[in-house]
């Protein structure tokens, strides 16, 4: 999987510390939930990291850099269970996806730099790379795994392939997204599930499913 940071040049000098990289995003985390984005400084992170401020500089650019590093290493965290079915696995990792989104600072960061994004490109750019991008193998396996089953069709057009990953990625994303973000409705079993339901055999099966002596 990608480094949470930048590739830096090789250089002469001291190696970067692992333990300094993640101190550092952590403290970006909490100074997020602690101040929110305006008021957020690299000072103010390295100050709570223990480094120095030079040292963030060799590593991120600025602000936007740094955050979005930040959250990826949260959703990195995201991992996709083998239960013996494409529905159940698809209902973990909704609910992980959920519960996730539901802690203060992926909260806080994800909202602050999806919002800032909106008046720079390069930062958008950035949180596909880092964050979008990096979290579609969860989708690669999920119907790999469901192929091997018989539960999916295999797609021999490779082009066609890659932009149904990236709308089944878009659907999962953007729903739960929604739904524990701007709607601030609870992701429980029964919602994953009829999501699922959803997601997988369409809209007329998940509304017979509801009607009365179903």
């Amino acid at each position: 999987m990608p480094s949470c940071c930048p590739i830096e040049p090789t250089r002469p000098g001291r190696p970067r510390s692992a333990e300094a990289d993640a101190a550092i995003l952590e403290a970006t985390r909490a100074s997020l939930v602690d101040l929110g984005w305006s008021k957020l400084t690299m000072g103010d992170v390295a100050a709570r990291a223990g480094v120095a401020k030079t040292t963030l500089y060799r590593r991120w650019a600025g602000k936007n850099e740094l955050v979005v590093d930040a959250v990826a290493v949260l959703f990195d965290e995201l991992e996709l269970p083998d239960l013996g079915s494409l529905a159940a696995d698809v209902e973990a990792v909704v609910l992980q996806f959920a519960d996730l989104l539901e802690r203060p600072e992926t909260k806080t960061a994800l909202m602050a730099v999806v919002a800032e994004s909106t008046r720079d490109e390069a930062l958008r750019n950035r949180i596909r790379h880092s964050i979008v991008a990096r979290q579609k193998h969860l989708v690669l396996l999920g119907r790999e795994r469901a192929q091997r089953r018989g539960e999916l069709p295999t797609e021999p057009d490779a082009v066609v392939a890659a932009r149904t990953a990236d709308l089944i990625f878009d659907v999962i994303a953007g729903a739960v997204v929604h739904r524990t973000l701007v709607s601030a409705e609870p992701v429980d079993t029964d919602w994953a599930r009829r999501f699922t339901v959803l997601l997988l055999c369409g809209l007329g099966t998940a509304a017979a499913e509801h009607r009365p002596g179903a």
